[in-house]
């Protein structure tokens, strides 16, 4: 099975629909199946008591609230998105933050995520599978009780492992969870937050059908996830490296003679 690469955009656009068209260019360029979003209703999401609270933005000070709608792509963007996606030939879908978002999103596509921050809120998973064909979810700051809760509650056709640090320790990834994700019979996948690329190629003989990668232009731009993000050259190397270990594994079965064998066993066995 091909593994799905999902590259994150998140809000690493910062507002900016040029900025948001150039890191879907990379990602088309790189050969991703997927460029993703984050869609929130701040009025719903942001805290009450952190709504006032003043914020310093490349735009100059305000409150926490307007700088999350200062970020937070509406309609208007979305559609310039949806038609700009179709064009380069690449899937979309975002993370969906509140009930407002699930039937936002419900008109641009079937597939849609859960952000692990998410998953204990029962209303809200339970209404996106209600709405949306296929369903991911992530599993970082959770319990296995909250995530078999979860699992229960939803029913998702995609798991994906996470450590939510950003970026995550290496000594923190716990890969082998994946393993036991298994266990769900689902399709399992890996959403990474650490620097670097080898620790997410490691999981792919670990047997995960998804890749999620948060990408950006430039990891020094404003923003929370941009440090965590890969930057266009290392998204290349991610896309190659995912294709070339999946050319690499070639089947569990007992050994064969392989083709470009052939010329040396020749010259070499008597």
């Amino acid at each position: 099975m091909k593994i799905k690469i999902i590259g994150e955009i998140g809000i690493n656009h910062n507002g900016d629909l040029e900025i948001c068209k150039k890191i879907i260019d990379s990602a088309v360029l790189a050969g991703c199946d997927y460029v993703k979003f984050q869609k929130r209703n701040p009025d719903v999401c942001v805290p009450e008591h952190q709504k006032s609270i003043i914020k310093n933005t490349p735009w100059g000070k305000m409150t926490y609230l307007d700088y999350k709608y200062k970020v937070e792509f509406g309609k208007k963007e979305y559609d310039e998105i949806d038609r700009y996606c179709k064009e380069k030939g690449i899937g979309w879908f975002a993370s969906v933050w509140d009930k407002d978002s699930v039937d936002f999103m419900v008109n641009y596509g079937n597939t849609t995520k859960i952000p692990s921050a998410l998953i204990t809120n029962k209303e809200l998973i339970e209404y996106a599978r209600e709405k949306f064909d296929s369903l991911i979810i992530s599993t970082g700051m959770s319990t296995e009780d909250e995530i078999e809760t979860a699992v229960l509650n939803c029913n998702p056709d995609v798991i994906m492992h996470t450590n939510s640090t950003y970026p995550s320790p290496i000594e923190e990834l716990n890969l082998e969870y994946i393993h036991w994700l298994k266990k769900f019979g689902t399709e399992v996948g890996y959403s990474g937050h650490e620097y670097g690329l080898v620790t997410t190629f490691a999981t792919i003989p670990m047997g995960v059908t998804w890749i999620e990668r948060h990408i950006t232009l430039d990891r020094t731009m404003w923003g929370s996830d941009q440090v965590a993000s890969v930057e266009p050259s290392g998204l290349f190397k991610l896309v190659k490296g995912v294709r070339d270990i999946e050319k690499a594994l070639g089947g569990n079965h007992k050994r064969q003679i392989l083709p470009s064998e052939l010329k040396k066993l020749k010259s070499l066995r008597k």
